[in-house]
Order: structure tokens, then C-alpha cells, then sequence
């Protein structure tokens, strides 16, 4: 595996998983494993910054590990973790702030959405895009498969990586993003110009992925479309039909174009219960492996913790590398307490 290029993602440890978690997410992870090393991240630390119940918090990240491996994951083939499980990945955010800008970071459109819905706008919220640079540039990463809404991130990582390497020498890969064709940024249901957001959308704009088979078909029915009657894939003039082919399409696997050939003289209310049925299909077998795996709760922290061990090994010549090019002092070799040898003071 060591000739193989490396592939990382990550996905927030909150929030009910949506449809669009799975086409931008979920559904890229399974496809890109089996081109590389992947390592998968339940980005937990990503997840504190804003307010959140540690209750719910604790529950989902265990909800989430099980929509990995029930999409498709494979911790034989594949490295699944959780963030806050490998302490390198606090470290190198701290260590890449260094070569962040203030500037950068407050042209981030997402840390502009969500100050904006927020009372209390923590530090966190404004710097996370470099735990995420860490995330990705600690294991070497040749690939990223992310969402749509993910562009402006992956683009202030590869800044990071080019002056850190700049500065210090050459020590990061420039990874390259990989965004779905089709269904890269699904749409709110009820109102198709935002996309479907675990946290910002409607109950009923947002299909979740643990949603009951009758509750799916009824969200699909009651999906805003427009007033004409053509089913045809125009983004700016036919938002909701143009979503709802999209997910057709995931859903499917057929091609946009064919999808309007085949609806062609349908009515808008026949197609969207063609689609709903299309999901149901979809997300069955996924729901019914995320039932098993999240009732063994113990069989999921096993896996976790494998993943966290692979993932340790993998990010640690990078951490290394990084504090030694950067000038810190290393500790003398040797163990202390016990404990591996520190990297650095």
C-alpha cells in the first residue's frame, strides 16, 4: 500500500446526517478507498465550536461511526478514526496557525454563515479551517474527497502547505480535491437556493439518512418545484426540479440526461414520488447495517480504537517533521513515564 496515494476526509461528529452528507460525503468515501490508503476522520474537535449538548454530542459521534462502516467503509481496507483520538491532529493546527493569516480566515464564507446564526461566536469558529488543514496535510494526502461546499477550505489548505513548505522546507503534499459530479451540493427541499444543512434546514427541507421509509416519501411529495411543467435540469431557472434530478441521479445511478428523457411528459407530481421511492430504495440497507452496528456500541469503540492506533503511526513522521524543520528543541531520546518519546518541548 505504501505506492498507493493517499486519501483523506473527514466528517462533523454532530448533527443528524442528511442526504447531501451522504452524496457529498458518505457515498465518496466508499467509492475513493478503493483507489488509495484512505483514512476516514469523525472530525469531533471540528464539532465543538459551537454550542452543543455533550449528552448528544457523545451519541452522534457513535451514530456517525456507524454510517461509515454501514455506507460502506472498510476497516480492513481503510483507517477510521476519531479526531480528538489522535492528539497530532491539535498539535499541527496549532503548529499551521503559525503560517495562517488572520486575512485568510476571515474570508471564509462558512465561519460567515454561522457567525451569523449564532449569538456567541467562539474563537474555535473562526480557526478551525486550520485544524482542518492538519487534518488532511498530516497524513501526506495526495487526495481529498469532499462536498462542494468544501472548495474554499481544501483551497486555504493548499495555501498553508505551499508556505509552510516555503518557509521550512518541503514537507506537505498539495492534495487535490475530488467533488462529485452530480449531487455535490444537495438542496433544501422547501427552499432549493439554500443547500441541505444538518442544522440550518427545516425538518421537512432535509431528508435524513435515519428517516422512515413513509417520512422520506412524504418530504419528496411536498418538495417545492415551480410553476411550469417541464422536468428539465436548469439550476438558475428550475432550482427544486434541477435538485431533485440530482438526487434522482445519486440515487440511481442513471445520468441527469437520461433521467429527463425518461421523465419527459411526467408530471412534477409523479416524478417526485418516483424519486422518493428512489431514496427509500437507496437508504434502506444502509439503515438497516447502521441499526446493527449501532447496537453493539462496544464493537464500534473497538474500531475506533484500531483506526486510532493506524492513524497515530501514519501522522507521526509528519508531526516530527514538522516541529524539527520549525527549530523546536527535541527531547532527549529515551522513554519518560513510560510514555513514547516526546517530540518536542
Amino acid at each position: 500500500m505504501a505506492d498507493e496515494p493517499r486519501i483523506f476526509s473527514g466528517i462533523q461528529a454532530t448533527g443528524r446526517k442528511t442526504l447531501g452528507n451522504y452524496s457529498g460525503g458518505f457515498r465518496q468515501y466508499a467509492a475513493t478507498q478503493e483507489q488509495g490508503d484512505g483514512f476516514f476522520c469523525i472530525v469531533d474537535l471540528h464539532s465543538i465550536t459551537v454550542e452543543y449538548d455533550p449528552r448528544d454530542f457523545h451519541e452522534s459521534t457513535l451514530d456517525v461511526a456507524a454510517l461509515l462502516f454501514a455506507t460502506g467503509l472498510d476497516a480492513e481496507r481503510s483507517t477510521i478514526f476519531a479526531q480528538s483520538h489522535v492528539t497530532a491532529h491539535a498539535e499541527a493546527a496549532w503548529l499551521l496557525s503559525a503560517v495562517t493569516s488572520y486575512g485568510q480566515l476571515g474570508r471564509m464564507t462558512q465561519f460567515k454563515e454561522k457567525a451569523d446564526a449564532h449569538e456567541f461566536v467562539s474563537a474555535g469558529l473562526f480557526t478551525y479551517p486550520v485544524l482542518m488543514a492538519g487534518d488532511i496535510l498530516l497524513y501526506r494526502t495526495d487526495i481529498v474527497p469532499i462536498g462542494d461546499d468544501q472548495r474554499q477550505h481544501l483551497e486555504l489548505t493548499r495555501d498553508i502547505a505551499e508556505r509552510f513548505n516555503y518557509r521550512y522546507g518541503e514537507t506537505f503534499t498539495i492534495p487535490q480535491g475530488v467533488f462529485p459530479e452530480v449531487g455535490g451540493r444537495v438542496m433544501d427541499l422547501q427552499e432549493p437556493a439554500k443547500k441541505m444543512s444538518t442544522t440550518l434546514s427545516t425538518e421537512q427541507g432535509a431528508v435524513y439518512i435515519t428517516d422512515e421509509s413513509d417520512v422520506i416519501r412524504k418530504k419528496f411529495k411536498t418538495a417545492v418545484t415551480d410553476s411550469e411543467k417541464e422536468i428539465r435540469h436548469d439550476p438558475e431557472a428550475k432550482a427544486g426540479i434541477s435538485n431533485l434530478l440530482e438526487i434522482m441521479s445519486v440515487a440511481t445511478a442513471e445520468p441527469v440526461a437520461e433521467l429527463e428523457r425518461r421523465f419527459d411528459g411526467s408530471g412534477y407530481g409523479d416524478f417526485k414520488e418516483a424519486v422518493g421511492e428512489a431514496v427509500v430504495a437507496l437508504l434502506a440497507p444502509i439503515q438497516e447495517r447502521y441499526r446493527e452496528l449501532r447496537a453493539d456500541e462496544r464493537e464500534l469503540q473497538r474500531l475506533l480504537a484500531v483506526g486510532a492506533e493506524k492513524a497515530r503511526r501514519a501522522s507521526e513522521p509528519t508531526l516530527e517533521a514538522m516541529y524539527e524543520r520549525m527549530g523546536f528543541v527535541k527531547a532527549e531520546a529515551g522513554r519518560l513515564f513510560g510514555a513514547a518519546r516526546p517530540r518536542g518541548l
